[in-house]
């Protein structure tokens, strides 16, 4: 077995078992794939996207993800450097619902020490091992109690090819101001066909989506980059602050002020 291999030939080798894997994977994309138990995703060193055959996911720091059971995945670290921290569930018919939606939550204090905790661990934890099995078992029971709060951090992705060569453009100019009728005949579209394009594809307006998509790139700069919140506003095309900053606490349900200060804490606790 090569260990970059464990999620797909070992995962689910044994079916009891709680499979435990912590690592820098050395890695800038992790294949599609699937497995029978449960998986709890936890990211240090960088932001993590995660692709399912729906969404695409964005995991930043001190942030976890639940991969529901059989769920197809792939997964995208920003930089090779990234540690990823994983435990495998199996997940009972009886278990609570929450096990089987995917789903990001912010790690609360409690969790992030067990899940450090599991660290001095690695592969199958049987329910016979008295020293290792309660601890990450206690963080299997813990998730659907602590984790009321899930963050709208994903988005439906295109399947139409213009309108996903007209995402990327929008993504990769995100500063920019984007007159909706411009771009819509810049891509070959009449602004009626793309607003009904958006909505079938996508299951949303245009500005639903950029909206989304802004803040999902300003979690990531907020994370990852030495900027002011004013400066992130201004590389996600908002000129004004206060308007960045209602909209940041309408989709992630704090203020960008707030979670600089969340995520500082969190990070020097780590």
């Amino acid at each position: 077995m090569t260990t970059e291999k464990y999620y797909i030939v070992d995962v689910d080798r044994k079916e009891d078992t709680i499979y435990c894997y912590h690592n820098q994977m050395g890695e800038k994309f992790i294949p599609s794939h699937r497995h029978k138990k449960g998986q709890f995703l936890y990211t240090e060193g960088g932001i993590v996207f995660v692709k399912t055959k729906e969404k695409s996911y964005f995991l930043p720091a001190r942030h976890y993800m639940w991969i529901a059971p059989e769920i197809e995945h792939s997964i995208h670290p920003s930089s090779p450097e990234v540690i990823m921290r994983n435990l495998y569930f199996p997940i009972a018919t009886k278990d609570d619902a929450f096990y089987y939606h995917t789903s990001i939550h912010p790690v609360n204090d409690l969790l992030l020490e067990l899940m450090l905790f599991t660290t001095r661990w690695t592969g199958h934890i049987a329910p016979e091992d008295k020293a290792a099995y309660p601890v990450v078992e206690a963080i299997k029971v813990l998730l659907p109690q602590i984790s009321n709060f899930s963050l709208p951090l994903a988005l439906p992705l295109a399947k139409d090819q213009r309108l996903k060569q007209l995402i990327a453009h929008v993504e990769n100019n995100l500063g920019n101001d984007f007159l909706f009728n411009d771009l819509a005949i810049d891509f070959g579209f009449s602004p009626r066909s793309l607003s009904r394009l958006f909505q079938k594809d996508l299951g949303m307006s245009f500005v639903q989506y950029l909206t989304a998509l802004r803040m999902l790139k300003s979690l990531q700069l907020l994370l990852e980059k030495s900027l002011t919140v004013n400066e992130v506003a201004a590389q996600v095309g908002y000129s004004s602050l206060p308007t960045f900053s209602n909209t940041f606490y309408k989709m992630i349900g704090i203020r960008p002020s707030e979670y600089i200060k969340m995520n500082t804490i969190r990070h020097h606790k780590a």
